[in-house]
């Protein structure tokens, strides 16, 4: 949740449908980063 609000402090839009919007955009781009940094690890027998 820190990171969600790292993002932006506040939501900027005003009508329901473009506040849902913009909070699935941050969540698609937490997603990312957090894909782009977990390290490939494979195991060695």
């Amino acid at each position: 949740m820190r990171c969600f609000k790292l993002l932006a402090e506040r939501v900027k839009a005003r009508i329901f449908n473009s506040q849902a919007a913009e909070l699935q955009i941050r969540t698609a781009l937490l997603n990312r980063f957090t894909q782009l940094g977990t390290p490939i690890t494979i195991a060695v027998p």
